[in-house]
């Protein structure tokens, strides 16, 4: 692990002398003053289980310290159109792969049209759904929706995209084509994803928008025609003097014409597992909904429902998570969260939460 870390470093002070600019499709937004950054966050977490008791009345909670999150990457700009966008996680609790280090963004960005039209090739998150698209160390909860992992994923992929406006615009959009397989692994099939979202922002406190993916995937038989997935979805931000209700609903619709792996997600976008289907049109969706508020003392208290159904023919399937939060802030750079997650599923189990983690950006 010694000599991954010592490589990354040596990536990162090779390019100390470039310029940045701002990268709303990576993890963390770069910024706008002279010479490179060195950017990134730590997560380290405390998260106790509450899993009841087993048939002899002896307590099977767990409880364990952790990083949730450990990044460490680089931005800047290369005189006069272009920027580049690099961070890795380090974090062996987050990674799906078993490797110590993994490239989480690495991206190259031309911007000589202009505020409207950016192009940015390479490795970065898919333009689909809020949350996703909220930086890691931006999240009013310590974790994200489940139907937001499911729906929107693969989280990072190869590919191209073109995106315009900002928060000062009436519209932002984000337009990608991309391999559809994630970020470890190469392209399976001549199909490309179709990634798109459209953000209309008509008053400084409201913006309502909509994504899009739609792709092809290999059946398990490749000799059979290839599957057809979609998603859609719309989200809502209200942001008016620090109290925020945002929320969003994704649909998933997956066309099977064989037997399939559908891939289930986790980590860092990675996949973590397949859930075989036989052939037919699965359908899926869910939403989360939140509301917090700034208080003048930096305390944050936060309320989030979300639900989750992976497919709506079978109804004892579900799941939904309603966290309790209080977030507060020591500075700009430095955050303490603490969560419980109250976790119901159609199949009741004791597995609540509760999660304690301090966040802090360099």
């Amino acid at each position: 692990m010694k000599k991954q870390i010592i490589v990354i470093l040596s990536f990162v002070f090779i390019f100390a002398f470039n310029s940045t600019s701002l990268f709303a499709q990576g993890c963390e937004d770069g910024g706008g003053e002279e010479g490179v950054q060195l950017k990134g966050f730590i997560q380290p977490q405390y998260v106790f289980s509450m899993n009841g008791n087993d048939a002899n009345g002896n307590s099977l909670n767990e409880n364990t310290f952790n990083f949730n999150r450990t990044r460490l990457g680089v931005v800047g700009s290369i005189p006069y159109d272009f920027s580049y966008y690099f961070f890795t996680e380090i974090s062996p609790f987050k990674n799906t792969t078993g490797q110590a280090v993994q490239i989480l963004d690495a991206f190259v960005t031309y911007s000589r049209l202009g505020t409207w039209a950016k192009f940015s090739f390479g490795l970065f998150k898919s333009p689909i759904s809020l949350e996703q698209n909220t930086s890691c160390s931006g999240l009013s909860t310590i974790n994200r929706s489940d139907v937001v992992g499911q729906l929107a994923g693969p989280q990072r992929d190869m590919g191209l995209m073109l995106l315009g406006g900002n928060d000062t615009t009436l519209v932002k959009y984000s337009v990608a084509v991309m391999n559809g397989v994630g970020k470890f692994d190469a392209d399976d099939n001549k199909g490309k994803d179709i990634v798109g979202r459209l953000i209309i922002h008509p008053i400084e406190f409201l913006e309502i928008g909509g994504s899009y993916r739609y792709g092809n995937r290999n059946p398990t038989d490749l000799s059979q025609k290839q599957n057809d997935i979609m998603r859609f979805g719309g989200e809502l931000k209200f942001d008016y003097k620090g109290f925020v209700i945002q929320g969003e609903y994704l649909h998933g619709q997956d066309k099977l014409y064989s037997t399939t792996r559908i891939p289930i997600y986790g980590g860092c976008g990675g996949i973590v597992g397949f859930d075989t289907k036989t052939e037919g049109t699965y359908y899926k969706n869910g939403y989360w909904v939140m509301a917090s508020y700034r208080t003048k003392w930096d305390i944050e208290p936060v309320i989030k429902y979300d639900a989750f159904d992976p497919d709506l023919d079978i109804s004892n399937d579900w799941k939904n998570n309603l966290t309790f939060g209080i977030n507060y802030f020591f500075n700009d750079w430095t955050r303490l969260q603490i969560n419980y997650i109250k976790i119901n599923e159609a199949t009741p189990v004791d597995n609540d939460l509760l999660m304690v983690q301090i966040q802090v950006k360099f």
